[in-house]
């Protein structure tokens, strides 16, 4: 467990020099098997280098340890009145965010985690210390190296320290909710949100089968939810701008066959009502039976067709026998759909895959990506080369060779020697 970046460069000189695999480890919670090690070695745990080593609050960025978690981060900055405007797991560290260019439901307005980073300081499979760029927000000097290391999963470099941009916490907050009778209104009334220049800062969706859960589960914050497609929505700017994009939104949705549609500025009501959208996961855990599993998986298409593959994926799933819940982005076009099965079951386990499968096909037969922001692991290595061509992933693998010509830093992840 080192606690610095010259701690990290020894370990993979050790490593480096006898040959052996290195997987850098953070939080945990990438759920397509980032992390693993096929092929044995050092996991490199990261949680130890969790300083704050920099808060520059005139110049709006902070330089931070990959083992920093950001919720911790932006409590941290919450009194000079910054943030860090990405929402992945709460449980996720700054190195696993920027290795997998993390976002959650915040990218509508904010965008990925590479829109926030300034500069990264990156061990190589030698040992030896890079730094991508200095800290000003913009240059043209020389090669995008922030480019190459965001989203490379520990294959091509450890992550010791980023500098992160920050933006300013809105003056204003508002959320609401809105029932529809199936996914496609819901999606329809979405893209009419977006297209229509609502300011929004995030927009998400959740299946009747997921809102379900929810009550099974017990609710949220004392509410039990109606049983169909709902879209959960955040609004930020002036106290006008909220109002207004409230408004709008309102209207718009019941255009689209909208009902029931709940809105909040105050802290408490917003949180109850948002609180639903944060215990998706966890209330599918809390129903499923004794043995079984979730397998939870992404994908993003043009927003034209999110209804479409989201309705197709539901009856996919259905079809096998399988009970399944949908969430996604749909800002941004990016779903998630959760599977319940039983690991013991080879059919159900078949079925799981052939189901994910089945997605990611129509997925890019749609023009869009096996992976919005979960990664490709092992658990998408396989699809990859379906989505970028033999080229593309030609030119991956020379990239890997030239920084990692012993395929020593995480491998079997992303593309194969």
């Amino acid at each position: 467990m080192p606690s610095s970046t010259e701690e990290v460069s020894l370990i993979a000189k050790i490593c480096h020099k006898n040959r052996i695999p290195m997987i850098p480890f953070g939080a945990g919670s990438s759920v397509e098997g980032n992390f693993t090690a096929p092929f044995s070695g050092f996991s490199i745990d990261l949680s130890r280098m969790d300083k704050i080593i920099a808060f520059h609050e005139d110049d709006l960025d902070v330089v931070v340890q990959p083992g920093v978690n950001w919720v911790n981060l932006n409590d941290t900055l919450k009194p000079a009145g910054l943030f860090l405007p990405l929402d992945p797991s709460p449980t996720a560290h700054i190195g696993g965010m920027v290795a997998t260019n993390c976002s959650g439901t915040n990218a509508l307005r904010y965008g990925t985690m590479k829109d926030w980073v300034v500069n990264l300081t990156v061990v190589l499979a030698d040992g030896s210390i890079i730094k991508t760029r200095r800290r000003p927000r913009k240059t043209s000097a020389g090669y995008n190296l922030n480019s190459l290391f965001v989203g490379s999963e520990g294959t091509l470099g450890i992550i010791t320290e980023a500098t992160l941009k920050l933006a300013n916490v809105p003056s204003h907050v508002g959320v609401a909710t809105v029932a529809f009778p199936s996914v496609k209104e819901a999606s329809n009334a979405a893209t009419a949100m977006i297209r229509g220049g609502v300011s929004l800062a995030a927009l998400e969706l959740m299946d009747d089968v997921q809102m379900g859960v929810l009550n099974k589960a017990g609710g949220t914050a004392g509410r039990m939810w109606p049983e169909k497609p709902t879209l959960f929505i955040k609004f930020s700017g002036s106290e006008r701008a909220v109002e207004d994009s409230t408004d709008a939104s309102k209207s718009i949705a019941t255009i689209h066959g909208g009902t029931e549609f709940v809105s909040a500025t105050d802290e408490k009501t917003m949180d109850a009502l948002w609180s639903a959208r944060k215990s998706a996961l966890w209330a599918m855990l809390a129903i499923r039976p004794e043995g079984t599993q979730i397998w939870s998986t992404d994908v993003a298409v043009p927003l034209s067709h999110l209804a479409e593959i989201v309705e197709q994926s539901k009856e996919s799933s259905s079809k096998l026998g399988l009970f399944s819940t949908v969430l996604g982005h749909v800002g941004d076009g990016n779903f998630h759909q959760a599977v319940m099965y039983n690991p013991d079951d080879p059919e159900q386990i078949e079925g799981v895959k052939r189901c994910v499968d089945t997605m990611v096909a129509r997925a890019l037969e749609m023009d869009g990506t096996v992976s919005g922001e979960h990664g490709i692991g092992l658990g998408k290595k396989h699809c990859l080369e379906k989505e970028l061509g033999t080229a593309t992933i030609g030119l991956m693998k020379t990239l890997k060779k030239s920084l990692d010509p012993h395929w020593l830093l995480n491998p079997g992840k992303v593309v194969d020697f």
